[in-house]
């Protein structure tokens, strides 16, 4: 399989570094600066909190020129717009792994139906940039387990998704088939959005878990978003912050914000907020969330 992965930040770097180390065909697109060091250096990985970097020569392009099996896009939602524009009219399946709430209708009207695939980046991809060397987050036993989902956006199980699932299994990443995709993606959006928009306001996780009525107010906005899901939550876990008592999961969500998981997960950056504003959006009209 030739692959193209289609951003450069932190989980496309690291996703491609990874499949690139497994044997894969694959190669890294990206622009401006970034092309020109990536061309110079490879993909830079820093080595745990220490200083040591390491070089991973993923072959890095321009553009989105056709030639490639299946193009795996990593960008952030509000720059999804532009990808589509650049991917139309090309050849091969298209794989979208970012936050995404709006279904995959408008992917596939701009693109191609037939061509579209849904999912969501492996927890391996989560980091954070250092300059252009990326600091991958430490893998936890928890982190370890976590799947990364693919699914057809009609939820079948198709001979290309099996065949997908099993390349990025062979190349050592946690791939899985999930049959509601959509409904997984709209499940994160609205937990995520909540909890992003209020670590932005608060200056970051850990000074949010030091207030209590920030994060109990970010519950209530959670539990707003899956009630107003015209599906009920996928993965079913997101349930429990449904129907478990509030103080309970106030205290394990204050727990999770001062983790290093919360910490190094990205949540600190100011970079997603025009992210978590356009997901907001898509959620207002196509989960009808208030």
């Amino acid at each position: 399989m030739k692959l193209l992965v289609y951003g450069a930040g932190v989980c496309g770097s690291l996703f491609s570094a990874r499949l690139h180390e497994a044997g894969l065909d694959v190669s890294l697109l990206a622009r401006g600066e970034r092309l020109a060091f990536l061309r110079r250096h490879g993909v830079q990985l820093a080595d745990g909190d220490g200083t040591a970097v390491r070089r991973v020569p993923v072959p890095a392009v321009e553009h989105p020129a056709g030639g490639y099996d299946l193009t795996a896009v990593l960008v952030r939602t509000h720059q999804v717009d532009a990808v589509l524009e650049s991917l139309a009219g090309l050849e091969g399946d298209v794989l979208f792994l970012h936050n995404w709430a709006a279904g995959a209708e408008p992917l596939g009207e701009a693109i191609g139906h037939e061509r579209v695939l849904l999912g969501f980046p492996p927890a391996l991809a989560a980091g954070t940039m250092d300059g252009d060397v990326v600091r991958p987050r430490a893998t936890t036993f928890m982190t370890s387990r976590v799947p990364m989902p693919i699914g057809e956006p009609d939820g079948r199980t198709t001979p290309r998704l099996e065949r997908i699932v099993r390349e990025f299994r062979t190349a050592g990443i946690n791939a899985k088939a999930e049959p509601r995709m959509d409904a997984w993606l709209k499940t994160h959006a609205a937990f995520e959005v909540p909890l992003g928009q209020e670590v932005h306001a608060a200056g970051g996780p850990v000074t949010l878990a030091d207030d209590p009525d920030a994060v109990r107010g970010m519950l209530h906005l959670v539990r707003q978003n899956l009630a107003a899901m015209p599906t009920s939550p996928v993965p079913r876990t997101f349930a429990a912050l449904q129907t478990l008592p509030e103080g309970l999961l106030v205290a394990l969500l204050r727990r999770f914000l001062r983790s290093p998981t919360a910490v190094n997960s990205g949540l600190s950056n100011a970079s997603p907020v025009a992210e978590l504003g356009r997901l907001a959006e898509q959620m207002r009209t196509h989960a009808k969330v208030r």
